[in-house]
């Protein structure tokens, strides 16, 4: 499914506007965007939009008609990487049919396959690797001027994580991903994206505090961190992990309600940083943290450097400490040479840890990744059996925890308006675009309003409520 940004806000640059940039009627050109992938990618897609509007490029909601498409890619295992052709395949189809003259291809695909994908697919004007991002402006120049040298932009992975200021936001204008680091240390022998995003590159301190106050001056009241590995980060810069003292920082930026933290590997968890969640009245007790497994010959052949008595004292941790604390996770079936028995040792283990949110993924063969090398692969009925097995272990388990919230009363953040009285919205439980919604009747609201909610049931992995009357004052 086509994802075209909605033009839920304006860039906010670094220095002064480029001439014309506000004003269609000066537009270089037209284009649209369409933006797959992980948030990571969207932070991509926005700094992106932000250059080529800034630069006077217009952009619009349908494909159709505009000058240029651009699409940018995920190309993390096989599916994502047929979704991102398929995508692409339609775009050139508008080509072939005359209702757009070019089509740009960006990100993690090129990156991945590299000029292979013109040879696949020879009708993509442009290629433009990860890494090429800034070349953007450049590139929609070249189509529009109808050069047709340089099909290729890839530039080597930055030592120092890429400046996301001066984006053009894609979510909407109440909540935004703050990507504080880029790239991956570590050597996960299933994963490719080292591969495609370089090694870890912390984002400056000083750096990530301006675009969080860009983006909370552009109205977000919502942060959710992300990065490839959020709990290494300043490792690479300071000689140390400082996500403790940045999470400090964060939260003394006026007008953000909430912090959210997405893609913490279950290592680095020092006490102090525990202790900074626990303290804190931003920092929302939510965490992802992707676990993978959870037998020790499982996690050692991932390579994850962590087993199951570290991983377990972790959680009692993050638990003992952190009040009303939401764990989500991730787990891996049918990873090469997993036998019968340590897969019902992960079934035991989630029965037992009962996590609120949780996703599970097969085993996905990745060509040039460490994993493929292994012996014991597995058929993809077994691998897809397991997961169906897994996921009905917890959806029993949401469910569950679903229904102990009806008949009490959570802050909710309203993302969309449905109609005149009805509204959806998150808890702090539920991170955008990934965990369920709570949807909400009530009169006279607004997109991006709190609003206290008295849970009345749960719908799937939903919930349902309505505006809690406010509390008589006492005489």
């Amino acid at each position: 499914m086509l994802q075209l940004p909605i033009l839920s806000s304006s860039p906010v640059p670094s220095d002064e506007s480029a001439p014309g940039a506000e004003s269609p009627g000066a537009a270089k050109g037209t284009y649209a965007f369409v933006s797959l992938g992980c948030p990571k990618n969207l932070v991509d897609s926005e700094r992106m939009l932000g250059a080529l509007t800034l630069d006077g490029y217009m952009l619009v909601s349908e494909p159709e008609g505009a000058d240029f498409v651009i699409v940018n890619t995920c190309g993390f295992i096989e599916s994502s990487r047929q979704e991102s052709k398929g995508v692409i395949r339609e775009m050139l189809d508008l080509k072939k049919a005359g209702k757009t003259r070019g089509v740009i291809v960006c990100g993690c695909l090129p990156e991945r396959v590299g000029g292979a994908l013109l040879d696949e697919l020879p009708e993509i004007d442009h290629i433009v690797g990860v890494f090429g991002r800034e070349e953007i402006t450049k590139v929609a120049d070249r189509l529009i001027g109808g050069l047709k040298e340089q099909r290729e932009v890839f530039r080597p992975a930055p030592i120092r994580a890429l400046d996301d200021r001066a984006r053009l936001r894609i979510t909407p204008k109440h909540f935004a991903y703050l990507k504080i680091s880029e790239g991956c240390d570590r050597t996960c022998t299933f994963c490719a994206i080292p591969k495609m995003r370089g090694k870890h590159a912390t984002k400056p301190m000083e750096m990530v505090i301006e675009e969080a106050k860009e983006l909370v001056g552009d109205g977000v009241r919502e942060l959710n961190i992300v990065a490839q590995d959020t709990t290494y980060y300043g490792l690479d810069m300071y000689g140390e992990v400082r996500l403790a003292q940045l999470l400090r920082q964060l939260e003394e930026v006026e007008g953000l309600d909430w912090i959210r933290l997405l893609y913490l590997y279950p290592v680095n968890f020092s006490d102090e940083l525990i202790d900074v969640i626990a303290g804190s009245s931003k920092i929302l007790p939510y965490l992802d943290m992707p676990l993978q497994h959870i037998n020790d010959t499982m996690l050692k052949r991932m390579q994850r450097r962590v087993n199951r008595a570290k991983t377990e004292e972790l959680i009692g941790k993050l638990r003992d400490k952190i009040p009303n604390l939401v764990l989500r996770t991730t787990f891996i079936t049918g990873f090469p040479g997993e036998t019968d028995e340590q897969f019902r040792e992960l079934v035991d283990f989630v029965e037992e840890a009962r996590f609120p949110r949780m996703g599970v993924f097969t085993y996905s063969y990745e060509p040039g990744t460490p994993a493929t090398r292994l012996d014991g692969h597995l058929e993809e009925a077994v691998k897809e059996a397991r997961r169906d097995e897994l996921m009905a272990l917890q959806q029993k388990i949401a469910f569950e925890d679903g229904d102990s919230l009806v008949g009490y009363e959570l802050d909710v953040l309203l993302d969309e308006q449905l109609d005149d009285e009805t509204w959806v919205g998150r808890s702090f439980a539920d991170a955008p675009e990934i965990d369920g919604a709570v949807f909400v009747k009530g009169k006279d609201l607004e997109v991006g309003q709190f609003v206290p909610v008295e849970i009345e049931a749960r719908q799937d992995y939903d919930l349902v409520g309505s505006v809690a009357a406010p509390e008589a004052e006492a005489e």
